[in-house]
């Protein structure tokens, strides 16, 4: 997805001189699809019946425009990860010159679903800017589960914050030591204008012409698996 399509919509990564060519730089997520996905075949020829086509999730334009929407924030340089006590104990080292990972108020999040796990903060040496009116989302690269932590999403106003944003987390994986590689995705960020997000809602019962376009567009769907690709997301 296109999101910045003029001079003056653009996004920026800004880093320090001295981190140019150093750290992991972020990269369009259309461009940072998961190996899982490149390798699975756009159709499962062992599942080709009548009931079944054998489409698989290749072919499913809304599961791929979730996870080609924005950019993926990599890890800057590779880190342990110590897990110890079921999640309750996690330590972490990394050889790079500056902090990677660090210690999360226990007493901020409180009552939180992650349990007795501490919560940290991924360091990221990239400021982030956007246009005036345009903010940032930052949440768990999607459809890219990897069993070890978990973001805390949030939103921030990166067109008057413009300082590096750090990312805390949840250690969720199984007691060891794990090594997180650097250019691992840790965040997937979604620019979107903040009045585009105050769109006000009606709720109420369809009318007859919005049961009948309703019905006509799960006829079409139902008919032709690539209607949705060819002919709604046609149109945007």
């Amino acid at each position: 997805m296109n999101l910045f399509r003029t001079r003056q919509q653009r996004i920026q990564f800004l880093c320090d001189p001295k981190d140019e060519g150093v750290i992991a730089a972020p990269v369009p997520a259309k461009a940072y699809l998961p190996d899982w996905f490149r390798k699975l075949p756009a159709v499962d020829d062992t599942k080709l019946s009548k009931t079944d086509t054998g489409l698989t999730v290749k072919r499913c334009m809304p599961f791929l425009d979730a996870m080609t929407t924005g950019w993926i924030l990599l890890l800057a340089a590779t880190v342990r990860m110590e897990i110890r006590d079921n999640g309750a104990v996690m330590e972490a080292g990394w050889d790079f010159d500056r902090t990677m990972i660090s210690n999360h108020g226990d007493h901020q999040v409180k009552g939180n679903p992650w349990g007795n796990r501490p919560p940290r903060k991924f360091h990221n040496y990239w400021t982030i800017t956007t246009p005036p009116g345009w903010s940032c989302l930052f949440i768990n690269p999607m459809n890219r589960p990897n069993g070890l932590f978990e973001i805390v999403s949030g939103i921030v106003d990166t067109d008057t914050y413009r300082s590096p944003i750090h990312f805390p987390f949840f250690a969720t994986g199984p007691d060891g030591l794990h090594v997180i590689e650097k250019g691992s995705p840790i965040v997937q960020i979604i620019p979107f204008r903040r009045d585009a997000a105050e769109i006000e809602a009606d709720i109420r019962a369809e009318t007859k012409e919005e049961a009948a376009t309703r019905t006509k567009v799960l006829r079409q769907t139902q008919a032709s698996t690539g209607w949705y690709r060819t002919e709604a997301r046609a149109k945007r």
